[in-house]
């Protein structure tokens, strides 16, 4: 069995550690072919990566242009703390308000606990105005969890 086999993680492993509160960093590409790299929260929702950003984001320029993304979430200080996953595939660009909505309540319900309906839609009126949302069609997903060396490189 190869080193590689031995860190990957299974698919359960890959869905618990993205539902994780982490960070995604996201690579589109620029007009001249250089890498726009930046961390986003994200969400997972129904069964893709999703995210949102201002509708005049680079990002939101890049994938309109050329919708291939790749995505990274990792953890780790040490060797054998290394965890992550990245994806990679095509960004499918949100521009419909309801969808927006529903991709932005995720991600703020992620990353700031439950917050009822009541209180949600003042949050995404607020916040989403200006927002087109990104679904990641995953194509390929690559995973590493060195903890399973078991301490040894």
């Amino acid at each position: 069995m190869s080193r590689r086999d031995v860190i990957k993680m299974t698919d359960a492993e890959v869905a618990a550690y993205l539902d994780g509160v982490h960070t995604l960093n996201t690579a589109t590409l620029n007009h001249d072919g250089s890498i726009h790299l930046v961390a986003m929260w994200y969400a997972m929702l129904d069964g893709d990566c999703v995210f949102w950003t201002y509708n005049k984001s680079q990002k939101i320029l890049n994938l309109q242009r050329d919708d291939r993304i790749t995505g990274l979430v990792e953890t780790g200080d040490a060797y054998e703390e290394l965890r992550g996953v990245e994806l990679v595939g095509r960004g499918e660009v949100v521009t419909e308000w309801d969808e927006i909505a529903q991709i932005g309540a995720a991600v703020v319900k992620r990353y700031f606990g439950p917050i009822d309906d009541e209180q949600m839609e003042p949050i995404l009126l607020q916040t989403g105005a200006k927002r087109y949302g990104v679904r990641m069609k995953i194509d390929k997903v690559v995973s590493w969890d060195h903890s399973k060396l078991g301490g040894t490189y």
